[in-house]
């Protein structure tokens, strides 16, 4: 503990003999209160726990002592590191960000802080932090002293500029990573929980399908008017406004309208009167002239909107299957339209889980409520659920009831399907059901079931539900997992194979270039035994029949080959070379009897 007349280390200016003896020297001109404590600061890289030798509260936020913290000598002479603790890995950061952020005191942060914080002693320490939120959990857990503000807020920021300084080993760039890495991961973490159940797609889907609605009304308007000055007949006849568009896309020029375009004006109106109407109407319309290139535009523009209803028309279904995956409950109970709705106003699915049931019946109403409190006047019985067909059904009298009993209902819904790991609309159906047994009541008089009773059916039915699609998904799993196995082999026997081929090349090659050679060789002694032959003009008819016999024998072996298929790919070669080497021996066999027959006679003739 500091003593009265000790000075700041943070001065800025020397003392003089007059304040040294009366006051002491400080920057901030004024007395001293000195406190020893220990301040926690939660990095990326890890926890540190740092000890303060000095502390100025006074004088503390003056200019000139925040400038005096931006001096790494000035302030490691205030602040010293008194224990760090890095975590393992990044999951580890994460995990203890995510305590950090919830006001939950990790086991690494009890951990370290039971080890480092001297608990046992005289006086108890006092520990700084810069969370009020974490503070308190620290608070109950270790029945310390905790300070959040004030002086530990400087410490902080001083702490947060030099930390790489004052940590050894950690350098600038490694802390700036580190940052980054864990900055990424928790935004990552805190944004995707789980994507096929994302409430974010339906707040958007319903709000594209309001805004399609408001373009597709004020689109069709201005086809009605334009088109209207050349038949002005058929706003008269049809009142759908996509259909009028598609009407206008038909028809065209309505001098154009003949007998034989009744059966397609049918087929869009879907009535034989009223395109019967349309075709009499054309022929004593008094409507304008128009030419082709107004026609064109017309017709154009009303593709265009004719094209947005039918994308209405898919964005819609979209949102009803978005529904079923992310608040199935909600959507059986009052519907998908009302209940994006609801979940668009309320901002999440969450945040209208958290709702009470007397905020959801007049959510969508906010203007007239503040507007019925401020001149004190009726307030507002519903909202945006006035929208459900129940309260339409029920009498004047009781639709501020049966809005109160839904509003109930939607909130059990909600909270079911926000906080249920499988999504199922049982207990939606079964919530369906008792509004229909209320609505019924203040109609009938007939009682409707407990409450219990109901919710028993429901639990039963659910589990079983949860089950089955457990079931399911466990087949599925172990269905994926086969495939990826058997890809996997063929890959590994894909790769082996290709290096058997790769080597049978290799060694086949020689052999195939000597094959090459010994037929090279053959056909050259054949060639050189009949050029004689030739020569001499000894071709006989036997020769033409031997041919003609080896031809058809190879037009019968091919056919067989063919007729064998794939499995005999490899014997046409052999064949092929065993039926040359045989032709061969056939030519030579007979030849050689008549080269001899020549000789001898050449040989008689010379000696006569």
């Amino acid at each position: 503990m500091w003593h009265f007349g000790e000075t700041c280390s943070l001065r800025l200016f020397p003392p003089s003999k007059a304040t040294e003896q009366t006051q002491p020297a400080c920057c901030c001109g004024d007395f001293l209160i000195m406190v020893v404590l220990h301040v926690l600061f939660e990095h990326a890289a890890g926890y540190a726990l740092f000890a303060v030798k000095e502390v100025e509260e006074i004088g503390m936020l003056l200019p000139q002592v925040e400038e005096s913290v931006l001096s790494l000598a000035k302030f490691n002479s205030m602040v010293s590191l008194a224990a760090f603790f890095p975590f393992k890995s990044a999951q580890a950061a994460l995990e203890n960000m995510n305590a950090i952020s919830e006001g939950v005191v990790h086991a690494d942060l009890k951990l370290f802080l039971e080890t480092n914080l001297p608990l046992s002693g005289k006086k108890k320490p006092s520990l700084g932090v810069s969370d009020a939120k974490i503070g308190a959990a620290l608070q109950e857990e270790f029945s310390i002293s905790i300070q959040t503000g004030g002086v530990v807020a400087e410490i902080t920021r001083g702490v947060r500029l030099h930390f790489h300084s004052l940590v050894k080993g950690l350098t600038a760039l490694a802390a700036s990573k580190a940052q980054l890495g864990l900055g990424h991961s928790y935004s990552r973490a805190k944004v995707k929980f789980n994507v096929n159940r994302a409430d974010n797609m339906i707040i958007q889907s319903i709000a594209l399908l309001d805004q399609l609605d408001k373009d597709i009304n004020t689109f069709s308007m201005r086809v009605r008017e334009w088109y209207g000055y050349h038949f002005p007949e058929l706003v008269k006849i049809v009142s759908d406004n996509s259909m009028y568009c598609r009407l206008a896309q038909l028809i065209g020029n309505r001098k154009e309208l003949s007998e034989e375009s009744l059966e397609s004006l049918e087929e869009v109106v879907m009535d034989g009167a009223k395109a019967q109407a349309i075709l009499e109407a054309s022929r004593s319309s008094m409507g304008m002239d128009i030419s082709p290139i107004d026609l064109i535009n017309i017709e154009r523009f009303s593709n265009r909107v004719v094209s947005l209803a039918a994308y209405r028309l898919e964005l819609q279904e979209y949102l009803r299957s978005k529904m079923s995956q992310v608040a199935p409950n909600l959507a059986a109970l009052i519907g998908e339209v009302v209940g994006a709705r609801l979940i668009s106003h309320a901002g999440s699915l969450t945040n209208l889980a958290k709702y009470p049931a007397s905020t959801v019946q007049i959510l969508g109403a906010e203007k007239a409520l503040f507007r019925a409190l401020k001149t004190r006047g009726n307030t507002p019985k519903y909202g945006l659920i006035f929208h459900s067909t129940f309260i339409g059904r029920a009498a004047a009298k009781n639709k501020g009831r049966i809005s109160r009993y839904l509003a109930n209902k939607c909130t059990i819904a909600s909270r079911i399907d926000c906080f249920s790991e499988v999504p199922t609309s049982v207990f939606g159906d079964k919530l369906r059901e008792q509004v229909e047994e209320r609505l019924s009541f203040y109609e009938t008089g007939d009682v409707p079931r407990k409450n219990v009773d109901v919710m028993k059916e429901a639990v039963k039915e659910a589990t079983d539900v949860a089950a089955e699609i457990k079931r399911k998904m466990d087949k599925k799993e172990k269905k994926r997992k086969k495939r990826e196995k058997k890809l996997q082999e063929l890959e590994a026997n894909g790769d082996a194979n290709s290096e058997a081929e790769v080597e049978n090349g290799e060694a086949e090659t020689p052999v195939v270039k000597k094959k090459k050679k010994k037929q090279a060789a053959e056909e050259m002694e054949v060639q050189a035994e009949e050029t004689p032959a030739a020569e001499n003009g000894a071709e006989e008819p036997s020769a033409k029949k031997k041919k003609k016999r080896k031809a058809e024998a190879e037009e019968v072996e091919e056919a067989a080959v063919t007729d064998n298929g794939a499995e005999e790919t490899d014997r046409p070669a052999k064949k092929k070379k065993k039926q040359k080497t045989e032709t061969v021996d056939a030519e030579e066999a007979p030849e050689t009897p008549v080269s001899e027959k020549k000789k001898k006679k050449k040989k008689k003739e010379a000696a006569e």
